[in-house]
This record gives C-alpha cells, sequence and structure tokens, in this order.
C-alpha cells in the first residue's frame, strides 16, 4: 500500500494537503455565518450557536497551522529535522484518523461531506510522512 501511495506526487499531497485545509476552513466559515447549520456537525451535540463558536474557531486556527505546515513541508528546503517532520506527520495521519471516525458516527453531513474531506487530508498527510528523500 506505501508503494502506491509513493506513486503521489509530493507536489500533488502537498496541493492535497492545502485543499483539505482550505475546505475545512471555509466549511467553518460557512458554521460560523449560519449558512450550514451548527446541528449538521459535531454530531450534533452542540446545544447552540454559542457552544459551536469556539470549537468553529479551534478548527480553524489548528488547519491555518497544518495548512502553514503542509507548505513548509513541500517547499524546496533541505530539511534540517526531517525526523521532527516525519514524527508530524505521522501525528497528523493519526489525529485525523481518530477524526475520520468520529465523522462516521456523526450526522449525515459529516458522514457524507466532512468523511471524504478528511479521506483528502489522511492521504495528504500520509504521503508526506512516507516521503524518503530529504528534499522534495
Amino acid at each position: 500500500m506505501l508503494e502506491k501511495l509513493r506513486k503521489i506526487n509530493m507536489q500533488t499531497a502537498v496541493c492535497m494537503g492545502i485543499c483539505f485545509y482550505s475546505l475545512t476552513i471555509l466549511l467553518h466559515v460557512l458554521i460560523i455565518s449560519s449558512v450550514i447549520p451548527f446541528t449538521w456537525v459535531n454530531g450534533g451535540r452542540s446545544d447552540s450557536f454559542a457552544a459551536q463558536l469556539p470549537i468553529s474557531i479551534t478548527s480553524i486556527v489548528i488547519c491555518i497551522l497544518g495548512g502553514v505546515f503542509t507548505l513548509f513541508v513541500g517547499g524546496n528546503t533541505q530539511y534540517k529535522h526531517k525526523r521532527l517532520r516525519i514524527v508530524c506527520c505521522w501525528v497528523l495521519v493519526v489525529f485525523w484518523s481518530f477524526w475520520f471516525f468520529q465523522q462516521l458516527l456523526g450526522t449525515p453531513f459529516e458522514k457524507m461531506v466532512c468523511s471524504l474531506l478528511l479521506i483528502l487530508g489522511i492521504v495528504s498527510n500520509l504521503r508526506m510522512a512516507i516521503e524518503k528523500d530529504v528534499t522534495t
């Protein structure tokens, strides 16, 4: 399976990661602006918009940090801390995989939309985690 993932170009994986983080930010902006009802996310457990707002803001911050990290990994520079980069990518793979299974237990919107979005993030981070070269 890893050999099939290595066939994905590293720049394609970076682009997938940027798309994942951008779409996730867009999703939370749409929730904050009430275009998407807050009851469609968080497993429908948010009692009010006020309860959902900090969750969406936190998610936006996490996605901004993830996007910056993805751009850093995708840069054409030599990595001084290759092991740290690999560990961070694997942590993100585990983190997004955990949330993928959470989405499968959630609302129909989470099952149909958010889970597919998370697959994009998982594949992207997994591809970056298995990179063998110190340069891209």
